[in-house]
């Protein structure tokens, strides 16, 4: 196979593992492994094939450098305004948390699998890491309520660089033989880790933020410039300490996000494109380099080690770390006693480490023992991180939805704008059990939706406030349905990223039917929303001509032809809640409505004295 077949099967089978996943809801780092295990499985060539002999540092930098990468953009997306509420439990799960997990994985290592202390103190400190690749796609898949879905994500990206510092430390240690030996290498190592980490980092972010503000960086260079400094902020602090790249990165990435001065948002999605790429490629082409033959005899401890992780340590760290502590409920401790799995981090450490280790055997500084456990800690980490994946991925979401953290595929409307007949459609959906929340700037429109009792904000829908402040659990489309066209535009691209261009809607603009659309130009407007394109002058015309919204359920005996025979031509439907996809906004292109479906639909006062009770 020639290397150009090689990386083209990598490419296309990371973006086809992440289709499947995003189809059948599985976790898609699963399904990575598994394509990449089975590529370098059956085809017998792994990337180790068109590196020099012996030349593995060369794809380690290349890993270490992707996982910067990955960091770094987990960094841009945490707000220091999500701390208000979840600030407490994730200083414990990256302090006391830590600590716990890696002296239970230790005694664990050591007493019951029998490794040495050095190898089980290097897989303590590996194990601490839970990891952004892996968490950012399960909390997309179970969309959890802000509190704990901030908790997770905090703590998954934080805790990465720890665990690389803490494996630092323990190979110090492992390499002098015991603690007091290596006292002052600790005490140096952390210290310039620190310095390096948090200083130089905040240095950076602060040039950068100076450079993005006086425009000394033009637009079409901004991604690809941070992307650069990325790269040598993680190399310049390898240099001067190792591993103490990945904390620079991280801070770097947390400064610039919460910096006041320039939005750094249309980076962040560059990043993200980029994030789905790297983590793709680098899943097939690490498991790809696992030998079926180690990972069957490292099978025994694999799954020895993944149930005592499961069943032991990550209940212990949570609960042991919040003890005392009144910041998070039993019911959120035991979510995340079941959200810690492992990802690109924990894989790319042990490889970096275990190379470190065989140097210091060949070195004779190490035992050739120890060199043997270390060679077995690879499909270890392997087995764990496929093992931890597939049950927390496979059982979190169906636990948070059991302790009320999560709802179930959620499909709830979130109105942009709160006109007369959004309240009445609001009403209709609420009284039937559907999520809805309505956001306006108009004091009257809110005053009214609290008066009938619906979930409503006074708030500016493009404002920070609403996406750092407001919780969206339950919720799943956007209406956009203000009187200002540009508004709902803006309103549906400021939240794509939430819920998907897929259910995005806007209410028709003013200019919709004409031949020369003068307002906003198609590609930056969301899906048009309703049957027939009703702009929102009709619909609150009709509301006020004593329009009625009617739910009406299709069965065969009462088909959508009886439906529009009934309640007229001018009647619109604009909701419709069917058995296999739950809520929907109707559109002028759907396809009839099938037996079963639910319709919500505004019917004009003319046709409202016709109409029957169903």
């Amino acid at each position: 196979m020639t290397p150009l077949t090689y990386f083209t099967l990598v490419i296309g089978l990371g973006i086809a593992a992440q289709w499947l996943a995003w189809r059948s809801k599985l976790p898609s780092i699963l399904l990575l492994l598994f394509f990449g295990f089975g590529l370098g499985h059956f085809s017998g060539v792994t990337i180790d094939s068109y590196l020099a002999a012996g030349n593995v540092d060369v794809l380690l930098s290349a890993v270490g450098l992707c996982v910067a990468v990955i960091l770094f953009e987990g960094g841009l997306t945490l707000k220091f305004s999500d701390l208000k509420e979840s600030g407490t439990p994730v200083l414990r799960l990256c302090t006391l948390g830590a600590v716990l997990s890696f002296f239970l994985t230790y005694l664990a290592s050591r007493h019951i699998l029998g490794y040495d202390w050095r190898v089980a103190a290097l897989l303590g400190a590996i194990l601490v890491v839970t990891g952004p690749t892996v968490i950012a796609p399960l909390l997309r898949h179970i969309n959890p309520s802000r509190k704990i879905g901030n908790v997770v994500k905090w703590e998954g990206i934080v805790i990465d660089p720890i665990g690389a510092i803490l494996a630092v430390l323990v190979y110090q240690v492992a390499i002098a033989g015991n603690v007091e030996a290596a006292k002052n290498e600790i005490f140096t190592a952390l210290g310039l880790t620190l310095l390096i980490g948090v200083v130089f980092a905040l240095i950076l972010a602060k040039v950068i933020e100076l450079m993005l503000k006086h425009h000394l960086i033009p637009d079409y260079l901004h991604s690809v410039f941070l992307l650069a400094v990325t790269a040598v902020a993680f190399a310049a602090s390898n240099a001067v300490q190792a591993e103490s790249g990945l904390l620079t990165c991280t801070v770097l990435g947390i400064a610039l996000a919460n910096q006041k001065s320039v939005s750094v948002k249309h980076i962040l999605e560059f990043k993200e494109n980029l994030r789905v790429l790297i983590i793709s490629v680098l899943f097939i082409i690490l498991s790809g380099r696992v030998v079926l033959g180690e990972l069957l005899e490292a099978l025994p401890k694999g799954l020895g080690l993944l149930a005592i992780l499961v069943l032991i340590v990550r209940p212990l760290s949570v609960f042991g770390s919040n003890l005392f502590s009144n910041k998070v409920t039993f019911k959120e401790q035991v979510f995340l006693s079941m959200m810690a799995p492992r990802g690109i981090v924990a894989a790319a450490v042990t490889a970096i480490f275990a190379l470190e280790f065989e140097h210091a055997v060949d070195d004779g500084i190490l035992s050739a023992e120890i060199g043997e456990s270390m060679h077995q800690m690879v499909p270890i980490v392997f087995i764990v991180i496929v093992g931890t994946v597939a049950i927390y991925g496979l059982l979190s979401a169906p636990l948070a939805r059991k302790l009320g953290l999560a709802s179930k595929n959620p499909r709830g409307i979130l109105f942009a704008g709160a006109p007369k007949w959004s309240l009445l459609a609001a009403s209709a959906l609420m009284k039937d059990g559907h999520d809805v929340l309505l956001l306006d700037t108009n004091y009257d429109n809110i005053a009214q939706a609290k008066l009938l009792g619906l979930p409503a904000h006074r708030a500016n829908i493009l404002s920070d406030y609403v996406e750092e402040e407001i919780e969206f659990t339950g919720l799943g489309q956007l209406v956009a349905t203000t009187p200002n066209d540009e508004v709902n535009s803006l309103a549906g691209h400021h939240f794509i990223h939430i819920f998907g261009r897929k259910n995005i809607w806007q209410i028709a603009p003013k200019d919709d039917k004409d031949h020369h659309q003068t307002a906003v130009s198609k590609h930056t407007r969301g899906r048009i929303c309703f049957e027939s394109r009703p702009q929102l002058d009709d619909l609150d015309a009709f509301v006020d001509a004593g329009a009625q919204i009617k739910s009406t359920t299709v069965s065969e005996q009462f088909t959508i032809n009886d439906f529009h025979q009934m309640y007229g031509e001018h009647a619109i439907i604009l909701f419709l809640v069917t058995p296999e996809t739950g809520l929907e906004v109707a559109y002028s292109e759907m396809r009839e409505p099938a037996t079963g479906t639910t319709i919500y639909a505004i019917i004009p006062p003319q046709e409202v004295s016709v109409n029957r009770e169903v």
